[in-house]
């Protein structure tokens, strides 16, 4: 670790990484930071600071007292692409009509999307929010369809 402000991680992809309650760099990836920002923006009415959505991203990750991350329900017929569920105890990457099951090493074959069923949602409802309001984060080359 360098000792700045931040801390290098890397992940698959941004997928994962926001799956981890993590948003994208506003110093290397400036451009990727500021349609993140605008997204937030719409989703929630409020122009944020770096500060405070990482704040926000820490709630919604990490239940207090643990370092276990926090996890909701949602139907998944209303994730938005780039949303990450456990579906058959395995995460999987929500992308259009299929979820693609993730691997350290990238996407296995894409399955249907779960219709009319209840999901466990590993990425944060922030950045659900944040999704749903036409963030598109980039994706490891394994997930295209």
């Amino acid at each position: 670790m360098t000792g700045r402000k931040w801390t290098e991680l890397f992940f698959l992809d941004e997928a994962v990484a926001m799956a981890a309650g993590h948003r994208p760099c506003g110093y290397c990836r400036r451009a990727d930071y500021r349609r993140f920002v605008d997204a937030w923006w719409a989703a929630t009415g409020k122009k944020p600071s770096a500060k405070m959505m990482d704040s926000s991203l820490h709630q919604a990750r990490i239940i207090k007292g643990t370092r276990q991350q926090k996890r909701h329900q949602m139907s998944a017929d209303a994730l938005p692409n780039g949303a990450m569920i456990l579906w058959d105890v395995v995460p999987h990457l929500i992308w259009d009509d299929a979820i693609l099951p993730y691997t350290p090493d990238g996407y296995g074959l894409p399955r249907p999307r779960p219709r009319h069923e209840q999901a466990e949602v590993l990425t944060p409802a922030p950045i659900i929010a944040v999704l749903s309001a036409g963030y598109a984060p980039a994706r490891h080359r394994t997930s295209d369809l």
